[in-house]
């Protein structure tokens, strides 16, 4: 396979400049930026400041403001003549654009991909250019969760010639398939940016690795600066289909060619795969029936703010496929390419989500979680200008992945009262609205009134329509017991319901031609069994599946712990119960709590369960026990105190009181057969004597981008994590890399995130190294006052 490129891709990534706030002449190409500081993309200055009440809770009690960028880059004499864009994959927010001294535009919403032709702005050679990028985020409470301040995505600039496939030009679909045969359908828009008229021929091989396996071609003709789309269709032989178990993934290579020289050559993944929704029996993926066992998420990493790198993302999505994820929700907004690539890799569906207002404000929280009064800025204000090409964007962006399967064009858009309201209603008695004022949950009719989304909806889906009828369009609803009435729920191909598992069989008898699904539902049992008892009911999507910034219900803490992992990416109680549900490998696992305070329920009471066998001799303990196998026995020094039968617990988990003996708790999983299938053990550990450092890889590129986590934890003598261990360890890093942060995923813990020191919380600390641009190592030191410490070294290479 000939993979020369015809066109250039260069990485904007590195060395720009940076100051916080105003500049007034900052735009100038001329203006002396040397005393700014340098940074590197993606940046999000936010998580660079100390918490504080004076900044808003919605927002992490973290602050905004304004910033400017500046990035001096040099383009090859090669390339002069060929046409030049610059591709911003994400800016928050209301950004505005110069290349020297030329002002490009702006663009208000922080999450949406926007792309500038610098073409008649450039130069090439020895001749330097100038990018400068105002963010004007002043007002840090316009969202109901942390958003970031910066350019947090990657920038790349892209140079082509004057034919030319624009970026995001290309479109392959499935069109039918099986195991025996498939035809996938490819959309090709060709630009003419010349002054005359072209004959060109579009060709497509698709690869299964290196290898050939179908191709097409087809003369076409561009009319001089003009634009075509072209559609081909390539039939392929016993494919490999793309599945969430066996996610395989092709390549086409797209070439435009002009008097027989490929003149335009695009690379595109692509997943083969059929899938559709049914009202009365749910979810088919290649023709096999199957449960979305679906997680929302939201775009930050704790420590690294908004300015997440890949690494990142594949190691928190390799924990939620071992607890039997498979699906994702991107909330509320289009996330970081780089996530959705990943789930083409690792076999997630997504539901790929547009916006969370429209053109009614919602109460963004700024005290505590409705705590009144609330601030009301937000995307509404963009919307009625730029709600079309924020929405078109993320599907030319997005349209490719296999993962991708809905479109979601709001998420609850129609919440009562928020602004929306009906005369059909009088209270709001949502999941959300207990402890609101009498007075916020009753309809008032000088409020928007709700019929109007349904015009907005059908505006929005007509849009999706016109870019890719092959995916089917839903929204999150709040209030489906009104959508459905105004006819909101109409609008839409799948109707998702937030938290409203109780309406699910009343409805699929009202309205039996809609397909319902749950978009956003909490963890408990009752939940899950709402999907596995109701086959019209395709799956359920958690809130969440890793906590986040924000959204907090009040200092000190400053984000929502709803999820599954917490920010560092490390595995909470629940997990582990969810992972007993989901799984189809034997689960056991075992946590404890003095009986004194046992938990009655464990989603109110999680926080109790702790991974630890130390308590006071004679102390009775309640055993908790998460598993998939239909019997556990527990042994305590070998002596068994019962094996127990997971039916007959209507909680979903086993438990045992145990009066504590120093030693090994030990239990061990049977299947039907009554064979032991999985066994976990805790054992009372000494106190807290070392540092121990693990990486999860065993070299950096270096390239001044690749990041690793190393994660330091606490052990006694013999090697045991002390999970009660909360010490506070001072981290150095020396050679050819740098310290990127310190999360140890309590969102409790207000200590700035700027410093080298963090408290461990359970035990464990987590470490982001990012490498240096120079062939090497980088060593690691981690240390804590009456703890042995540790180092570790981490090679670091070129041309990886």
């Amino acid at each position: 396979m000939n993979r020369e490129i015809l066109h250039h891709t260069i990485d904007l990534c590195l060395d720009w400049k940076f100051r916080e706030g105003e500049e007034q002449d900052a735009w100038y190409k001329g203006f002396d930026d040397s005393s700014w500081r340098t940074v590197n993309i993606p940046h999000d200055w936010a998580v660079e400041h100390e918490f504080s009440t004076a900044h808003s809770s919605g927002t992490g009690y973290l602050p905004a403001g304004t910033g400017f960028y500046r990035k001096t880059f040099y383009l090859p004499e090669e390339c002069r003549g060929m046409r030049v864009y610059v591709v911003f994959d994400g800016v928050y927010n209301n950004s505005m654009v110069w290349c020297n001294s030329y002002y490009l535009g702006k663009r208000p919403n922080g999450y949406t991909q926007f792309i500038y032709d610098i073409t008649d702005f450039v130069c090439f050679g020895d001749t330097p250019n100038v990018l400068t990028v105002k963010v004007d985020h002043r007002y840090a409470a316009d969202s109901r969760w942390y958003t970031g301040s910066g350019i947090y995505r990657k920038v790349t600039l892209v140079l082509k010639n004057h034919i030319l496939i624009p970026v995001n030009g290309v479109f392959v679909s499935t069109k039918n398939a099986d195991y025996d045969a498939a035809v996938i359908e490819i959309q090709t828009t060709v630009k003419n940016a010349t002054g005359e008229r072209a004959d060109i021929s579009v060709r497509h091989t698709l690869y299964a690795g290196n290898y050939p396996v179908a191709s097409s071609e087809k003369q076409v003709p561009v009319d001089a600066e003009g634009e075509i789309c072209d559609q081909q269709e390539i039939k392929v032989y016993s494919p490999k289909l793309w599945s969430t178990e066996n996610p395989f993934l092709y390549t086409l290579v797209t070439e435009i060619k002009k008097d027989g020289k490929v003149v335009d050559r695009v690379e595109t993944r692509t997943g083969i795969r059929t899938f559709y929704f049914s009202p009365d029996n749910g979810f088919f993926l290649n023709g096999k029936n199957m449960k979305l066992k679906g997680v929302c998420v939201h775009h930050d990493a704790g420590c690294l703010g908004a300015a997440v790198r890949k690494k990142v993302w594949e190691r928190r999505l390799k924990a939620l496929k071992e607890m039997g994820c498979n699906a994702i929700r991107m909330s509320h907004n289009p996330h970081m390419p780089e996530l959705y690539d990943l789930c083409d890799e690792l076999g997630f569906l997504v539901i790929d989500e547009a916006f969370d207002e429209w053109e009614g404000v919602k109460n963004k929280w700024v005290k505590g979680h409705n705590v009144y009064p609330p601030a009301h800025y937000g995307y509404y204000e963009d919307f009625p200008v730029w709600h079309e090409a924020d929405l078109t964007q993320m599907i030319l962006r997005d349209r490719n992945h296999p993962s991708v399967i809905l479109w979601s064009i709001g998420n609850e858009i129609d919440y009562p009262n928020d602004p929306y309201c009906h005369p059909m209603f009088k209270m709001v008695t949502g999941n959300n609205d207990q402890n609101k004022p009498v007075s916020e949950r009753l309809y008032d009719p000088n409020k928007p009134n709700a019929e109007h989304l349904v015009k907005i909806a059908k505006k929005l889906v007509s849009i999706v329509k016109k870019f890719d009828k092959t995916r089917p369009v839903t929204a999150a609803l709040a209030f489906p017991e009104l959508s459905n009435l105004t006819g909101l729920a109409d609008c839409l191909d799948v109707v998702g319901y937030n938290y409203k598992e109780h309406l699910y069989r009343e409805d699929h008898r009202k309205y039996p031609e809609k397909i319902i699904l749950g978009t956003e539902n909490t963890k408990g049992l009752e939940e899950w069994k709402a999907v596995v008892e109701n086959e019209f009911i395709s799956g359920q999507f958690l809130w969440t599946g890793i906590d986040f910034l924000g959204e907090t219900q009040g200092w000190p803490c400053h984000g929502s712990e709803a999820g599954l992992l917490d920010v560092a990416g490390f595995e909470k109680p629940l997990y582990y119960f969810r992972q007993s549900l989901w799984s189809d490998k034997p689960v056991i696992r075992l946590f404890t709590v003095s009986s004194a305070g046992k938990v009655e329920n464990i989603h109110r009471d999680y926080k109790k369960l702790k991974p630890l066998w130390n308590y006071s001799d004679g102390e009775m303990v309640q055993v908790v026990c998460f598993t998939n196998c239909a019997e556990a026995e527990l042994f305590l020094n070998g002596k068994s105190y019962g094996r127990k039968k997971l039916a007959d617990y209507a909680d979903g988990y086993i438990t045992w009181l145990v009066p504590f003996e120093k030693g090994e708790l030990k239990a061990a999983g049977f299947n039907d057969a009554g064979e032991e299938v999985r066994q976990y053990v805790l054992k009372t550990t000494g106190e807290p004597s070392f540092i121990r450092l693990e990486c999860t890889d065993e070299f950096l590129n270096a390239d001044g981008r690749d990041i690793t986590h190393v994660i330091a934890e606490i052990t006694d003598e013999e090697g045991n994590r002390v999970c009660t261990a909360e010490k506070e360890i001072y981290v150095t890093v020396e050679g050819e890399g740098r310290l990127l942060g310190l999360e140890n995923g309590d969102l409790r813990d207000t200590t700035p995130y700027s410093e080298r020191y963090r408290k461990t919380h359970n035990g464990k600390l987590l470490i982001y190294i990012e490498a240096g641009r120079t062939e090497g190592s980088v060593k690691v030191k981690a240390a804590a006052e009456g703890l042995q410490a540790a180092e570790i070294i981490i090679p670091v290479k070129n041309g990886f």
